[in-house]
């Protein structure tokens, strides 16, 4: 359980002061901070359970959120943002999340464009990044981040092998902790993506914390469905793969290690 108190009082002076809400169960965190936003919630504000029984993550491919077992937590954002960086959310969420960990377990993560938190060869989380812009309420965006902490089992049929904070670092990682990092951690990358050199610097970061935007053989899975060597990030955070037929620049989509199994279910 989390100490809402201690909370409130260690995110006193960001952006999400005031405005967490916790509930024990939900079905998704993104759900109900995408029915918040439709309600004129403010930005800054969080969305976080101990157990989701209807958690997804990038093309509704279901999330297993074990109860108590990790970190499931929605930002409603309502960024003042050129209209070219939002595609640049999510690698600003993974930087996020990938320092949260740094600072909180001492663990490194290996970013998987365009949403995985590996630790080695084993996924230890994954973000779903929801963007909303239309002309009757103020453009929003919402973060979902999951996180394994506790885990010690997982489901047989997963893509990728998995595994969890308290597994890779060897002992009992503080989701409370974890919590309170990432919060800080997403506040400090979002106000920095609006800075004038703001996207040169987030592709150079992910390209530095991956090991799968340059040169890596891959299987891209989805519209833009391909195979070939990674070849870097185009400016707006896309996935450019060198195949046999020249360059394709994958906005979206799954990637695997080519033969890797390909059934997806996180």
């Amino acid at each position: 359980m989390y100490n809402l108190a201690d909370l409130e009082s260690a995110l006193a002076s960001t952006i999400c002061s005031g405005k967490l809400h916790y509930v024990p169960t939900t079905a998704s965190t993104n759900s109900d901070a995408l029915a918040a936003a439709r309600n004129s919630a403010p930005h800054g504000s969080v969305y976080f359970a101990d157990e989701q029984t209807a958690g997804r993550g990038r093309g509704n491919h279901a999330w297993h959120s074990a109860a108590g077992e990790g970190l499931y937590v929605s930002v409603l954002l309502r960024p003042q943002l050129p209209a070219a960086r939002l595609s640049l959310l999510p690698l600003v969420a993974g930087l996020a999340a990938a320092a949260a960990i740094r600072e909180v377990s001492g663990l490194t993560v290996d970013l998987r464009w365009p949403n995985d938190l590996l630790i080695g060869p084993r996924k230890a989380g994954g973000i779903l990044v929801e963007a909303r812009n239309d002309s009757e309420r103020l453009p929003h965006a919402v973060l979902g981040i999951g996180i394994n902490v506790h885990q010690r089992e997982f489901p047989a049929d997963l893509a990728t092998a998995a595994t969890s904070l308290d597994v890779e670092a060897g002992r009992r990682i503080s989701r409370q902790s974890l919590l309170v990092a990432l919060l800080k951690s997403v506040e400090r990358e979002t106000c920095a993506l609006s800075a004038s050199d703001a996207a040169k610097a987030v592709l150079e970061r992910v390209e530095s914390s991956s090991s799968w935007i340059r040169g890596r053989r891959v299987q891209v899975h989805g519209p833009q469905a391909c195979q070939g060597v990674t070849a870097g990030l185009d400016e707006n955070g896309f996935l450019l793969v060198e195949t046999a037929t020249g360059v394709v620049t994958v906005q979206t989509g799954g990637l695997r290690e080519k033969n890797e199994p390909s059934a997806l279910s996180r």
